[in-house]
């Protein structure tokens, strides 16, 4: 079974999507790369029309753990503090956000479609701006599935557990990451993927080299030669 979704397959995802809402959330999610929280968490404010980008943000909670007695740091395993040697019986936890962003360019069919949605109202207004979509984490993946049940595409395998799995958001994730990778895995290449992705450690975006086969690909290619 495939690990991954073909450009073809994607465009006949979006295709069998019936709204413009979901065609416009199918091709920011392969288009982009970005994670399914991003997209929907997009405001107008965040594109820039004329430059054809978009400020993608990405916000993470984060537990930050202190002592009790004199407010140091503390890692999840300590039960003295570090600073001031007391026991810990139980650390004070204070959850923090940890905001990041990063400008990504949008094609122009990508730029066509989003001044087409926000001209027709598409657009909802919140508090702190106009959020391109009104949906939440499980009805975005409903219509990713819906539209994948729709267009015939089958189930994905997961080449680590091999499991099936059928497409969701985070496999148009994927996919943009995997085509990236065939037609760049050089260092430089993964390292321009590392930061469109938004990916923390280089680690992460190296995997997508074993799933789109480059990694198997070299290997051949080493023992070709050495047995030359």
């Amino acid at each position: 079974m495939k690990a991954y979704l073909e450009p073809e397959e994607i465009e006949r995802l979006e295709q069998a999507a019936e709204y413009l809402r979901d065609r416009l959330l199918i091709r920011l999610l392969f288009h982009l790369g970005c994670r399914v929280s991003e997209a929907l968490g997009i405001k107008v404010s965040d594109i820039d029309s004329k430059q054809g980008l978009v400020t993608i943000q990405h916000l993470k909670q984060r537990i930050k753990l202190s002592c009790p007695h004199c407010a140091a740091r503390l890692g999840r395993s300590h039960h003295f503090c570090p600073a001031c040697g007391k026991e810990v019986e139980k650390a004070v936890a204070e959850e923090k956000e940890h905001r990041k962003f990063r400008v990504l360019p949008l094609d122009t069919v990508t730029l066509s479609m989003l001044k087409e949605y926000i001209k027709r109202g598409g657009a909802n207004s919140r508090k702190g701006g106009q959020l391109l979509f009104d949906l939440t984490r499980h009805r975005a993946w409903q219509i990713v599935r819906d539209c994948a049940e729709k267009a015939g595409l089958p189930g994905l395998i997961n080449p680590e557990s091999g499991k099936v799995h059928s497409v969701s958001p985070h496999k148009l994730r994927d996919a943009f990451a995997v085509h990236a990778v065939k037609l760049d895995d050089s260092g430089d290449g993964l390292r321009l993927l590392q930061e469109h992705l938004g990916h923390q450690s280089i680690v992460t975006t190296m995997k997508y080299r074993k799933v789109s086969g480059e990694e198997q690909k070299e290997w051949y290619n080493r023992l070709w030669q050495g047995g030359k």
